[in-house]
């Protein structure tokens, strides 16, 4: 199945409501950074949320950030999202390796810990909106469900979900979010919060072979759901030498010529997608020439 965001009403648009299934966008995560099985969960669960709250972005430019960050082993993770359903993340530890919690699953709260959620939209204005919780469970989907009550004043409903085969790589992934509009009935309310309890994971719907529309349908049932839009979501990064050459000039002459004078080629990696760039001494010089002229 193709990766994909489905968006959707209900209640004649007292809801609105996301879906998403992102196996392949998790798993070409989990190759670019080589995550362990718990990193891969939560680096995974923030993708989906990542994808589904970039389909909220109005502009081409409009550019969504979370940063999870918190005093675990994985210490932290973040994702950035646009409008035209191109994600990418990565995880600050990508190898932590953690027992299983009590309940038997992997351990995402455990790797992340005490901490806090930003959220961060940069719309082309003056100033980045930013709205930061303190995290509640560590678990990701709950959290975020937090961050749009508190700062968002949002009431929401958030499941996220990923699925490790034996060979650690991906199974399944992918997550859902229902918001309510202010003039939410109350019997609306509580059609939607008896269809809530009834669900007992995102990743059983997924590995039952539910599509995103059917997770809608099913969190959506009674309320008149109405399908409005399918994305197509992939995992890519803007990164390129032209970018990394100007990240090595804004570091200034005298840092570059540290590097030359160590006399070996330099590697820069991207931190989102884990690409390398090599710069060679002669490079190096070039770059400090065009830090002369700048």
């Amino acid at each position: 199945m193709e990766d994909c965001v489905v968006r959707a009403t209900g209640a004649g648009a007292q809801i609105r409501a996301f879906a998403c299934t992102t196996k392949n966008l998790a798993e070409k995560a989990r190759q670019a950074h080589n995550t362990s099985p718990v990193v891969t969960a939560a680096l995974g669960r923030l993708l989906s949320a990542g994808a589904m709250m970039g389909c909220m972005l109005k502009g081409e430019k409009d550019l969504l950030t979370l940063q999870v960050k918190g005093d675990g082993p994985m210490q932290g993770v973040m994702v950035t999202a646009d409008a035209q359903g191109t994600v990418k993340g990565y995880a600050t530890v990508p190898g932590v390796v953690l027992p299983a919690n009590a309940s038997g699953k992997l351990d995402v709260a455990g790797a992340i810990g005490r901490g806090t959620l930003r959220v961060i939209k940069d719309m082309g204005l003056k100033e980045p909106y930013v709205g930061q919780t303190m995290l509640q469970t560590g678990e990701i989907a709950e959290d975020l469900t937090y961050y749009y009550a508190t700062s968002e004043q949002v009431p929401s409903s958030v499941g996220l979900g990923v699925l490790m085969e034996r060979d650690n790589t991906v199974r399944q992934a992918g997550g859902f979010m229902v918001q309510l509009m202010p003039f939410a009935e109350e019997s609306v309310i509580e059609i939607l919060e008896r269809n809530l309890s009834r669900i007992t994971s995102v990743t059983s719907m997924l590995d039952q072979g539910s599509t995103p529309e059917q997770m809608l349908r099913q969190v959506l049932e009674g309320l008149e759901p109405e399908i409005l839009e399918t994305r197509s979501v992939k995992f890519a990064c803007n990164c390129s030498r032209q970018k990394i050459e100007k990240v090595l000039i804004s570091l200034g002459r005298e840092e570059i010529q540290d590097m030359i004078e160590e006399g070996q080629e330099v590697e820069v990696n991207c931190q989102f997608c884990g690409e390398h760039y090599k710069f060679s001494v002669e490079e190096l010089k070039n770059l400090c020439h065009r830090c002369g002229q700048s």
